[in-house]
């Protein structure tokens, strides 16, 4: 009977070994299911470059928020930290550090700025964290680095679209002011590199920095230059809303060109009434609503414009979208590898194929970490403090 009794405790025992190993093995299951999807971003959501990301950091949050609410990614919520590197390329480097060694992100999205980006490459490149920079210059992802991507534009498509519109416009000789900084510096690089190749002679060219007031020492120069028919700035920032407030001071009447570097608003408040009439290349997402209607980004950027709008009272930009699309591609790609893993996500992301986003149709490959081509941006012209789509 004892024999008996000892034996029943000992199977009973047994069981309920058994049957705590199968829930804990499902309550594992079930907390790994739910595992955060850790998202790490910086931006410059203040100092000279705010008005870039400072929308960038609110529509990450905006989705970060919304797509928790719906259910995550597969069940898995989303973990999003950001840090503000107030546009200074230490503090970048800094932030990037730390996401990658202390708050262990499967990916980053940010880099407001080509200088902040650059400082954040040999950090992701050693640690192999894929990065989807926000930022212009062609550098980033040419030549190609094995972890890093880029949802805009480049500096180099930006003067491939105005040369293209100044050869529309009968104009062959240009003047280029161009920004001393990161982006800059690459958009004077290119300008140079296209204008070769487009058979455009470059008449003039001149810098100023980041944080001048006044550029009519410049400016003047131009006005002078008799051979000059157009006039590019490269730049990001206020930097071209002073520019343009000193070219029309000087009665300068030749057509002005910007980069995509002030695809915003916020450059035609800046620069007020001396802004009419500048042409720039940018996205659609600016123009939304005079996109055809067969226009597959249509759908889209008027979804997302209404969203952002609607959300922070205030007019949407094309940084807003660089970081709608990095965030969306980042999470496609997490669905397409089957979770977090860092190698199959950057594979994932590489394969990116046919996204319909705010910057336009993107196809990535081993050969292209951006995946847009010239027909992605449209030139747009300033009329009556808004954008217009120039025909």
């Amino acid at each position: 009977m004892r024999k008996r009794l000892l034996a029943t405790i000992a199977v009973t025992a047994v069981t309920a070994v058994t049957a705590l190993t199968a829930v804990s093995g499902l309550m594992s299951g079930a907390a790994q299911a739910a595992d955060p999807i850790k998202v790490g971003a910086i931006v410059s959501a203040t100092g000279p470059a705010s008005f870039l990301g400072d929308p960038e950091k609110k529509v990450l949050e905006l989705y970060a928020d919304r797509i928790n609410k719906a259910g995550g990614v597969d069940g898995r919520p989303l973990q999003l930290t950001i840090y503000d590197d107030g546009g200074a390329a230490d503090k970048a480097a800094s932030f990037t550090k730390r996401l990658i060694e202390s708050d262990g992100v499967d990916v980053i999205v940010g880099g407001t700025t080509t200088a902040a980006t650059m400082a954040a490459v040999p950090l992701v490149e050693r640690a192999g964290v894929p990065f989807i920079s926000l930022a212009g210059a062609v550098v980033i992802v040419e030549p190609v680095k094995k972890w890093v991507f880029k949802t805009p534009h480049t500096d180099r498509m930006a003067a491939e679209k105005v040369m293209e519109d100044m050869k529309k416009r009968g104009f062959t000789k240009l003047a280029l002011l161009s920004e001393d900084s990161g982006f800059g510096k690459s958009g004077r690089d290119q300008t140079l590199a296209v204008a070769k190749e487009r058979g455009i002679e470059l008449v003039a060219d001149e810098t100023y920095g980041a944080k001048d007031t006044d550029v009519t020492a410049q400016l003047t120069k131009v006005k002078n230059n008799a051979a000059a028919q157009a006039v590019l700035v490269f730049g990001l920032g206020q930097g071209p809303a002073v520019v343009t407030k000193n070219y029309r001071q000087l009665g300068i009447s030749l057509p002005l060109y910007q980069s995509h570097g002030v695809a915003s608003k916020e450059y035609i408040r800046l620069a007020g009434g001396a802004a009419e009439g500048v042409r720039l290349p940018a996205a659609g997402l600016v123009v939304a609503a005079q996109l055809a209607d067969s226009d597959p980004q249509k759908k889209v950027v008027t979804e997302f414009t209404k969203v952002y709008e609607d959300s922070f009272n205030s007019e949407v930009s094309t940084f807003a979208g660089h970081a709608y699309d990095g965030l969306m591609i980042a999470l496609d790609a997490v669905k397409r590898a089957g979770g977090t893993d860092k190698a199959k996500l950057r594979d994932a992301i590489e394969q990116t194929k046919g996204y319909v986003g705010t910057g336009g149709t993107v196809t990535m490959s081993a050969k292209d970490h951006m995946g847009l081509t010239l027909d992605a941006f449209h030139m747009v012209e300033v009329k009556q403090g808004d954008w217009a789509l120039v025909k």
